[in-house]
């Protein structure tokens, strides 16, 4: 009985050895599905890296409070999460299809060609998709295959010998092979399994990665941005005297381009050469409008100061920020194309797909200065927010006007197209709502007793910010002092000196806009066009 029991535990541990390297061979497998996916993509498609391509359908498919659950947990790091977490489900799946193809065959193999038909038609349906984009997952998905019936085979037979040598007896060996005890087997087995899963491996991972490095050009694109030369301004934007407040933790008047907030549906920066660039304006016009990167900055820049505000943002929150922007009017390059009488709506395209719906006045209004942005804070735009050339429309959430890559618009109608977003539960015309933000103190950051700066930024793109009023306690609403704005369509810093008392005290903050509306009081969330509501903050004063 003993013995009966402890050959049963020896059957259940080399179970899970030989299930432990079944599950290497299946890693190992993906690893060749995917290095041959990136070089065959290399050479005939570029778009068409599958696990980029299963990201941005993740991205596309994911509900509406998943999406917001990501973007205020992780903020700018979302897409480092989703690729670290579909690596992982990658890396789980190719386990599986590893122990599957080793005790139940062929189903492994058929995990893999699963994965390959998922990632194929995961990247033929994305916008843009070149006519070859099938090839990379389809050859890279056969290769995967191959190789795990490659390893397993060799594991079987390592596995068989070392059975046999367990018990006793010689391993079965090939007609034309000399004979051999069933010890020499195992090693000859296990050598054969490792030296191939060790090769096979190094092999993916040195041409996967370098496929991937090579594919994802930013590094070359990065040089051509910092050697690029755009022409001067014609016209520059002037900071007044007072528009920036002393106060320690409040946010900085102009915000640094490595401090801007991202928010966007593009798994890796897109990587696009100024010299290839071209921009088409198409759809409801009198004449169809193409201009390369020259053509564009040629026509004349001009600098703007503009706040820009991302629909995601929270009451509260810092996807918020304030640029001076350097580009050309969008309405003088719609004027060349001509929009024909019933367009309403400008659906912009970016080049890896996403698309913005923007109303077609808001564009072409000589009061709102919607641009083609070319430089940010005195640089070329940096690679994440759209070089070589992105969009700027003040007073619109960025979802509907800030398109990033931006490579086309599409003069239409709101009822003929609809954009990204839209069908995924948010309004196809979104204005931004004006608001207020406490920046000091914060909750959790305790204060001293006495004078204390309770201090922020306030927005009301395209109308301005007439006062913000701050309220301790529920007490009475108190005047904070405002800076000087540059223009209506950038944010103001705010500042209102407290006699702080010990204890805990609630601080409320609310804008009133220059068209003498009030903030709106009322919690909203972000969908279907944004947040609004008062912030309020717990403030702690030490004695």
């Amino acid at each position: 009985m003993a013995k009966s029991t402890a050959s049963a535990n020896e059957a259940k541990t080399r179970r899970w050895v030989w299930g432990l390297w079944s599950a290497l061979a299946g890693i190992v497998s993906a690893a060749a599905f995917l290095a041959v996916a990136e070089l065959i993509a290399l050479l005939v498609a570029r778009e068409s890296s599958p696990i980029l391509a299963v990201g941005a359908f993740v991205i596309d498919i994911v509900p509406q409070p998943l999406k917001e659950f990501a973007i205020a947990t992780f903020g700018s790091a979302d897409k480092i999460v989703l690729l670290g977490s579909l690596a992982l489900a990658v890396v789980i799946a190719a386990a599986i299809a590893g122990i599957l193809q080793f005790f139940v065959r062929p189903f492994g193999v058929i995990v893999i060609a699963l994965a390959g038909v998922i990632s194929t038609a995961a990247i033929i349906t994305r916008t843009g998709a070149s006519p070859l984009a099938f090839v990379p997952p389809v050859i890279g998905t056969l290769v995967g295959m191959l190789v795990l019936v490659f390893l397993i085979t060799r594991l079987r037979r390592w596995a068989g010998a070392a059975d046999a040598a367990d018990a006793g007896a010689p391993a079965a060996t090939p007609a034309d092979t000399p004979a051999a005890d069933a010890a020499e087997q195992r090693g000859l087995g296990r050598r054969s399994f490792l030296v191939a899963t060790g090769g096979v491996g190094i092999a993916a991972v040195i041409v996967g990665v370098g496929a991937r490095l090579l594919n994802a050009t930013s590094a070359s694109v990065d040089a051509l941005r910092r050697e690029l030369r755009i022409p001067e301004p014609r016209s520059t934007v002037t900071i007044p005297d007072g528009a920036e407040l002393e106060v320690e933790g409040i946010s900085p008047l102009i915000t640094p381009n490595a401090d801007f907030y991202r928010v966007d549906t593009a798994l890796t920066v897109p990587s696009v050469d100024p010299n290839t660039w071209r921009l088409v304006i198409d759809g409801m016009v009198d004449q169809r409008v193409e201009l390369s990167f020259d053509d564009l900055v040629g026509m004349g820049l001009d600098e703007y100061a503009v706040t820009l505000t991302c629909v995601s943002n929270e009451v509260g929150g810092g996807l918020v920020g304030n640029a001076i922007w350097q580009g050309v009017p969008i309405r003088d390059i719609l004027r060349m194309a001509g929009p024909q009488a019933g367009a309403d709506m400008v659906l912009s395209k970016s080049v890896d797909g996403y698309t913005a719906s923007t109303p077609l006045d808001a564009l072409t209004d000589d009061a709102r200065d919607a641009i083609f942005a070319v430089r940010m804070n005195g640089e070329p735009l940096p690679l994440e927010h759209g070089f070589p050339v992105r969009m700027v429309v003040p007073g619109l959430y960025g979802y509907v006007s800030a398109t990033k890559w931006v490579t086309e618009l599409k003069v239409t109608t709101f009822e003929a197209d609809e954009a990204y977003w839209t069908p995924r539960g948010y309004a196809a015309e979104a204005p931004i709502k004006f608001s207020s933000r406490i920046d000091t103190p914060r909750t959790g950051t305790p204060v001293a007793a006495g004078t204390v700066a309770i201090a922020g930024m306030a927005w009301a793109q395209t109308v301005g910010i007439e006062r913000v009023e701050v309220r301790i306690d529920d007490g009475d609403w108190q005047a904070a002092t405002l800076s000087t704005p540059i223009n209506a369509d950038t944010w103001v810093q705010w500042v209102l000196e407290w006699q702080a008392e010990a204890g805990t005290h609630y601080v409320e903050v609310r804008a009133v806009n220059k068209n003498g509306d009030t903030q709106i009081e009322e919690r909203a969330p972000i969908a279907p066009d944004g947040s609004s509501g008062w912030q309020r903050v717990l403030v702690t004063v030490s004695a």
